[in-house]
């Protein structure tokens, strides 16, 4: 029998695990140094939110500031992760390269499998980093009503790569993040309710107007829907004039997505109020010429 004896290099071996060691140290301290600069990140956004100021008319609630709380764990959630994701990646990479395990391979693999999945997944990162950038912009949230030129509706769902909103007709729209060119939000922080009626060319303006700031002013004091106005009416007076007669606007600043129930009932009260004066407003008939201007 042949005794073989194994030499084995004791030095080098600790060498090796002295040096993954301090690459799983760095790594660890790294991702905890990026991890505090996340938690600043997301404390300045929570602090932006609550010292955010709107100006004269502005209305902001709890709701605002709940908002702001979910979008900064949503981001934060978001953040740790690619971190934690990316730097385990590099580390395994460093580990295995320590080992002297061969990653020549690996690495042509992951290039040519990354260089096939950028081309197909283009528009998905497109999609993601606009998600993360409407959420850190707080552009709009769930609850809220948005234009988003494809569709407009109250958004149901908002995540990374997609926007949910259904429509008054109910249809639900999925708009990828990415092909969200603009959006115009009506129900962010507060909104105005804008209501425009016309009157016959002959019309006493001064009366109409006063009559229509009334209506306002009634709706704004009645305890059922003084919690969505705020502020006092702006009756603006004479705003066009067209082929049936003069049309005055009165504004009414309300609470977020609360200006068409407002506008709904404040043309009931003035018609009403018209009613109870005299006044008449200007209504087309068909196959009549038109009034005067």
């Amino acid at each position: 029998m042949m005794a073989i004896e194994l030499g084995i290099n004791w030095r080098h071996v600790l060498s090796i695990i002295a040096k993954i060691a301090l690459i799983v140290l760095l790594a660890v301290v790294l991702n905890a140094v990026i991890r505090a600069a996340i938690a600043r990140l997301i404390k300045g956004v929570r602090d932006a939110a609550k010292g955010l100021d709107l100006g004269p008319g502005s209305i902001i609630g709890g709701d605002a500031h709940q908002r702001a709380e979910a979008r900064a764990r949503t981001l934060s959630s978001v953040l740790r992760s690619v971190t934690t994701g990316t730097i385990f990646f590099v580390t395994v990479l460093l580990v295995l390269g320590e080992l002297n395990i061969n990653l020549t391979p690996l690495i042509a693999g992951a290039g040519v499998a990354s260089i096939a999945i950028g081309f197909g997944a283009q528009s998905l990162v497109k999609d993601v980093v606009s998600g993360v950038f409407i959420l850190l912009e707080d552009q709009f949230g769930v609850g809220d009503t948005i234009d988003a030129g494809e569709a407009t509706g109250t958004v149901e769902q908002v995540t990374l790569r997609s926007t949910r909103l259904r429509d008054v007709a109910g249809t639900v729209w999925h708009i990828p993040n990415g092909q969200i060119l603009r959006v115009g939000n009506k129900s962010q922080n507060w909104a105005s309710a804008v209501v425009d009626v016309t009157v016959a060319s002959n019309t006493d303006l001064t009366v109409a107007r006063r009559v229509i700031a009334d209506a306002a002013a009634g709706l704004a004091g009645d305890p059922a829907w003084v919690a969505r106005i705020h502020g006092e009416p702006d009756e603006q007076g004479v705003q066009a004039f067209t082929a049936l007669g003069v049309t005055l606007r009165i504004v009414v600043d309300t609470q977020p997505a609360s200006q068409w129930k407002v506008e709904r009932e404040l043309r009931q009260r003035i018609k009403a109020a018209f009613d109870e004066a005299g006044l008449a407003l200007a209504v087309s008939v068909p196959g009549s010429p038109p009034q005067p201007g």
